[in-house]
């Protein structure tokens, strides 16, 4: 060692929306104590919700700014669910300049679905289902190109993701999707002690479906994994 501290590994893709609220929400509280079961089960509902991450924060530093003006400021906020309300605020915000295309979402509608569509046709190695599913995603997609549509797309993105997947699955076989379930497992162990088993469960499915669809050279069909825009990212 060089006298530099050694960096914190980076948290695995699925644990980095978990990890990376419990680590704004503590240090903006001021406190050391981490989150609670219940405050995990939380987080957990907005990652279901599908509520971006750069959202979540949003609303964690509103509630907590304007905890820092109120007469109780001088009380640490005990809860993550203090700032549930002011984290709803922030995603219908967020849900309606989506649904209105403006550049406040960060996300260009339009561009994401072609870019998913060009992912699908470049996918490797895809059984001969998975080609036909595929093909038909990806036209699926091209066919939103220009009304990509308001507050559904996430949902119906999901719909294309779980139907592509399902053929993925049964064309790969279950070895391989024995194989990448147990890497899912190895790679979320460290958090295991620490997660509820509902946030566990849902870590390890979501893993399992990333590192299915990277096998093929695929993204999610998901907003949500969307990296926002330089001027629509950062946190005042």
């Amino acid at each position: 060692m060089s006298g530099r501290e050694a960096k914190s590994p980076r948290p695995d893709p699925e644990a980095a929306y978990y990890q990376t609220i419990e680590e704004f929400f503590v240090a903006r509280r001021g406190d050391p104590l981490f989150l609670s079961n219940a405050d995990w089960n939380l987080v957990r509902r907005w990652r279901q919700a599908k509520i971006p991450l750069r959202v979540v924060l949003r609303g964690i530093k509103d509630a907590l700014d304007g905890h820092a003006l109120s007469w109780g400021a001088r009380q640490k906020v005990g809860s993550l669910a203090y700032c549930a309300r002011e984290v709803e605020s922030a995603r219908e915000r967020w849900a309606e300049a989506l649904a209105g295309g403006h550049s406040e979402s960060g996300v260009d509608l339009a561009a994401a679905l072609a870019d998913f569509a060009a992912a699908l046709a470049r996918a490797r190695e895809l059984g001969p289902r998975s080609r036909v599913a595929a093909a038909e995603a990806a036209e699926a997609l091209r066919s939103r190109v220009d009304e990509p549509g308001g507050p559904e797309i996430e949902a119906w993105l999901g719909e294309q993701e779980a139907r592509l997947v399902a053929v993925i699955e049964a064309d790969d076989g279950p070895a391989v999707v024995a194989q990448l379930a147990a890497e899912a497992e190895a790679a979320l162990a460290p958090y295991r002690s620490r997660l509820p088993p509902k946030v566990m469960g849902r870590l390890l499915a979501e893993s399992k479906v990333r590192r299915l669809l990277e096998r093929h050279g695929l993204p999610r069909l998901s907003l949500f994994h969307l990296e926002p825009r330089p001027a629509a990212s950062a946190l005042p």
